[in-house]
């Protein structure tokens, strides 16, 4: 393995100057992610890494701590069995939701991606609906999203299926593809070729390490069937890694996510709901909420069939979702500010209490 081959470009190499001049670092690709225990990419080879100390305690949000895909200096001596990342580089690219729970954070599932792959089953798990939230993420991520679907067979209507995403993705490419049988995934490889990285994201058994395990040639990533009572997938592959195709370029592998709440994607919401947005500037009232106000074009263009109800009702739900996070994100920067408040005064007092003694 060559950092080449992990994505390592001039453009990197001048980031990782500052690290350069220090003794017994070199920089390294974070492949797997486990808690705060990593596996990174070196010029070589790998090996395992734990935060250091300044990198943990130092950053204020989870989303600024190393993620699968990330380029980070490594320190790591030839006596020692484990490095410690001491930097993370900058980001180029990072898909990110909030933290599953009650917990307002950030946390970026892949970085420094170049396409993201929606990865949806044509089965009974299909969701229109949820592929939206895909894409408003995944157009905020700063990585190009492509649409794969799978499992053609067990669609009941597939040219409409097909039609239903095409009409959702907008401009976003969209590839109907069966990695079981081996069957389209000619379609995939050109999006990551010339060393490009990209991240598989999807529910659990729509075909995500499947798809991988095609492009590899061996069964890298461990699969199961889905229950065929509901379509739901289990969750077999339990973190995310980055694999190293043999014919070049590089695949995140991620666990299907239960929950996908927004974290920041508010200058996405026209790229996916270009329709409603386009609409939303005939309205008589500029500030129109479109839910009960009069003379509202986008209700109307609903009234006539002209928009799927359900698309509004997902439009408004993600609005709500956006700015109840704001809400939260705006509350949880007014704490932090106040902590940072008290520390400072605190070492202001024992400051001029050394003084005095």
């Amino acid at each position: 393995m060559t950092l080449q081959e992990l994505g390592w470009d001039e453009a990197r190499a001048r980031e990782f100057e500052p690290w350069a001049r220090k003794s017994a670092h070199q920089p390294a690709r974070v492949l797997i992610g486990f808690n705060y225990l990593y596996r990174v990419g070196i010029e070589g080879g790998e090996f395992d890494a734990v935060l250091a100390g300044r990198l943990k305690h130092h950053a204020e949000r989870q989303g600024e701590l190393p993620a699968v895909g990330d380029w980070v200096a490594v320190r790591k001596r030839p006596e020692e069995d484990r490095g410690a990342i001491v930097a993370v580089l900058p980001r180029r690219s990072r898909f990110s939701r909030r933290m599953a729970g009650n917990v307002t954070d950030e946390q970026v599932v892949a970085a420094n991606v170049d396409v993201i792959f929606i990865v949806m089953a044509l089965d009974d798990d299909f969701s229109v609906r949820r592929l939206e939230r895909y894409l408003l993420m995944a157009r905020e991520s700063g990585a190009t999203p492509v649409v794969l679907l799978t499992k053609p067979d067990l669609s009941a209507d597939l040219p409409a299926d097909v039609a239903d995403v095409v009409a959702a993705a907008g401009d976003v490419p969209v590839h109907v593809l069966s990695p079981k049988l081996n069957q389209g995934l000619e379609q995939v490889a050109p999006y990551v070729a010339g060393g490009r990285t990209a991240a598989l994201l999807g529910s659990s058994g729509v075909g995500k390490s499947t798809i991988i395990n095609r492009l590899v040639g061996a069964d890298v990533r461990k699969t199961r069937e889905v229950r065929a009572s509901d379509s739901k997938g289990r969750h077999t592959t339990t973190h995310r890694e980055l694999v190293v195709l043999p014919e070049g370029g590089l695949m995140i592998d991620t666990p299907g996510m239960r929950e996908l709440q927004l974290w920041d994607a508010s200058e996405s919401v026209r790229g996916t709901f270009e329709d409603v947005e386009a609409l939303a500037g005939e309205c008589h009232f500029t500030d129109c909420r479109h839910r009960g106000e009069p003379r509202c074009a986008v209700k109307t263009a609903v009234d006539e069939g002209r928009i799927p109800p359900d698309r509004l009702a997902s439009y408004l739900q993600l609005q709500d979702e956006l700015a109840y996070l704001a809400r939260q994100q705006d509350e949880r920067a007014q704490i932090e500010e106040k902590r940072k408040g008290k520390i400072g005064a605190k070492a202001l007092r024992q400051h001029v209490k050394s003084k005095r003694i």
